[in-house]
């Protein structure tokens, strides 16, 4: 912008907040573009207006500083909020992995009982069963004894009743014995019960 003088200054500025940057802005332009004086290297320039518009840019500074340290208030605000919703979240995440951590633990301690329990019932199982084969393995040898003895007294038995049938038939009386009380007995090997 020039300022001739023939040129009339009718630039009236309505300040806003954020408006101090293009206030500076436009001055500086304004002093870059004036036209110097005549003879002369100084600019001409409408003190007034530059004035003008300096005091209009001090006076909203105030108002973007406060605005600025709002914002910077704000942003830190938000910051630490955030920092502690992070810090929050890896708490969170601490104390779900000591958990974690102590159920593993938990679930390996219990596995390794279980696998002791295991180990001490196969252990159990193996020596019942061996107990028990053995006590079978006795009763069925004693069985076999006691079968053994009634085979060969069957089998004398039958010899005797072979050797009774092939014998003639002679009536001898039963002998009866007495003993020293008086009482009769008679001797089973001399009946006809076989």
């Amino acid at each position: 912008m020039s300022y001739d003088d023939d040129q009339v200054i009718d630039d009236q500025m309505t300040v806003e907040l954020g408006d101090t940057e293009s206030i500076l802005e436009k001055v500086a332009d304004m002093i870059a573009t004036a036209p110097n004086v005549p003879l002369s290297s100084t600019p001409r320039i409408d003190r007034e207006y530059v004035v003008g518009l300096l005091q209009d840019a001090l006076a909203c500074l105030p108002d973007e500083i406060r605005q600025a340290r709002w914002m910077l208030k704000e942003r830190q605000d938000f910051m630490a909020k955030t920092q502690r919703e992070a810090d929050e979240i890896v708490e969170a995440a601490r104390v779900q992995a000591e958990r974690m951590v102590q159920r593993t633990e938990v679930v390996r301690a219990a596995e390794a009982k279980a696998r002791q329990v295991l180990e001490s019932a196969n252990a159990d199982s193996k020596r019942m069963k061996n107990e028990m084969e053995d006590y079978l393995d006795q009763r069925l040898a004693s069985f076999e004894i006691i079968l053994d003895r009634l085979t060969n007294t069957i089998a004398q038995g039958r010899r005797r009743m072979q050797l009774i049938g092939t014998q003639p038939e002679a009536a001898e009386p039963a002998v009866e014995s007495t003993d020293s009380t008086g009482a009769t007995f008679f001797d089973v090997d001399e009946t006809d019960l076989y």
